[in-house]
């Protein structure tokens, strides 16, 4: 999504790891589990989640990859398995910033492994309705992100 902002105004948003809970469905709140290290490979967060078919869960966090102003990676679980890798990249475009936000499932257990084991039937409709849960919660916060950078949130 192509945001008219400045990268650094972009940046400072994608990388407050409670933002995202403003727009997402899914995401409650999250918090750095120390204050003092931020937004740098290893400080880790903690993500508290809710889902109508899952109930409520927390997950750890670790920030894996941030180059100011481009890219802000973090992987949920252990650095070496997650359970999935989200992220967001930035591109200076025009007079803007072209900003996606990215996931990936896998490759350590998720969420999903207990409903595929229950349902291995169903695996593929269960992933892909995930996937779809997923996309809709990241365009809301990418939207999100965009209409604060650019001053248009009410």
């Amino acid at each position: 999504m192509l945001i008219e902002a400045s990268t650094a105004r972009v940046w400072e948003l994608v990388t407050d790891i409670g933002l995202p809970a403003r727009f997402s469905s899914e995401l409650q709140e999250a918090h750095w589990l120390d204050p003092t290290v931020q937004t740098v490979p290893g400080a880790r967060f903690v993500g508290r989640n809710r889902h109508e078919a899952a109930g409520e869960w927390e997950t750890t966090c670790v920030v894996t990859i941030s180059e100011p102003d481009h890219r802000f990676v973090w992987v949920v679980g252990e650095p070496a398995h997650p359970s999935a890798t989200w992220g967001f990249d930035l591109e200076h475009e025009g007079s803007g910033v072209r900003l996606r936000q990215s996931a990936r499932l896998g490759p350590a257990p998720s969420g999903l492994t207990p409903a595929i084991a229950a349902m291995p039937d169903k695996e593929e409709r269960i992933i892909l309705r995930r996937l779809e849960e997923h996309r809709v919660n990241m365009q809301a916060t990418v939207e999100g992100i965009k209409a604060l950078a650019e001053d248009s949130l009410p």
